[in-house]
């Protein structure tokens, strides 16, 4: 691949992983007792430590893609993006590992799985490996066009 499409990947990468966790908490921002709920479904910690993670989490979701999107810190906010969907996709494991029958909440408010419902978790954690993806792309490649780090620090 020539070194004039790198930073044509890298922008792609960029808007759309920013596109991916705007849309993810914008879902959950309206409903943080639902987020809570949803991460206290992971059975991972205690019911009010998952309240306050689900109520925060919206807003780290929300920070990374307006960062993402204006193209600051890029290098650093994948990095955290990509530790962030790493940790995702661990509680995802750990559910199906668990025989858990959740809704995995990272598009919805989550929770128990309800009217013949049932996981996909499997699926659910290969999206995330392809978000992951772009968060790779990021970080070995972060100079892209349109971005306020090319307006500090020049045209990549």
């Amino acid at each position: 691949m020539t070194s004039a499409a790198w930073p044509w990947i890298s922008t792609v990468a960029r808007v759309g992983l920013a596109a991916v966790f705007l849309i993810a908490g914008g879902l959950k921002v309206t409903d943080l007792a639902a987020s809570g709920r949803a991460v206290n479904a992971y059975q991972l910690m205690p019911y009010e430590t998952a309240k306050v993670v689900g109520a925060a989490l919206p807003f780290l979701e929300i920070t990374l893609g307006l960062l993402l999107l204006a193209g600051l810190a890029v290098r650093l906010t994948a990095s955290i993006a990509a530790v962030v969907l790493v940790i995702f996709m661990g509680g995802i494991a750990w559910a199906w590992a668990q025989g858990l029958q959740i809704d995995c909440g990272c598009f919805s408010k989550g929770g128990e799985l309800t009217g013949g419902r049932t996981t996909q978790y499997g699926l659910d954690i290969l999206r995330d490996v392809g978000f992951l993806a772009l968060a790779g792309i990021l970080l070995v490649k972060p100079r892209d066009r349109f971005s306020v780090d090319n307006l500090l620090m020049g045209d990549a």
